[in-house]
């Protein structure tokens, strides 16, 4: 599978997505005890690695692409739904 299409697929994963909102979710809430990069990357990493090492899916990719893929997915769907957590911060005033 090419990489651009396994990028794709994770970025349209539902469960990866749920995943990282949940996250951020988290780690909003808890930024005054934990501060707010340092958990987001973690949760970035986690989810990154334990998709692909506990789902067990049909797919022949060796297990290190799928995770540097799937670091670049989770960082890219953290960046959007941050995005849209910001604006909205932003228009509530």
């Amino acid at each position: 599978m090419p990489l651009s299409d396994l990028l794709v697929s994770q970025l349209t994963d539902p469960f990866r997505i749920g995943l990282i909102i949940a996250l951020l979710y988290t780690a909003l809430r808890n930024r005054a005890v934990t501060g707010q990069i340092g958990p987001l990357l973690a949760g970035i990493a986690f989810v990154a690695i334990i998709i692909p090492t506990v789902m067990q899916t049909s797919s022949t990719e060796p297990l290190m692409r799928l995770i540097v893929s799937g670091l670049a997915s989770n960082a890219i769907i953290l960046g959007v739904v941050w995005g849209l957590w910001t604006l909205l911060q932003r228009l509530r005033g």
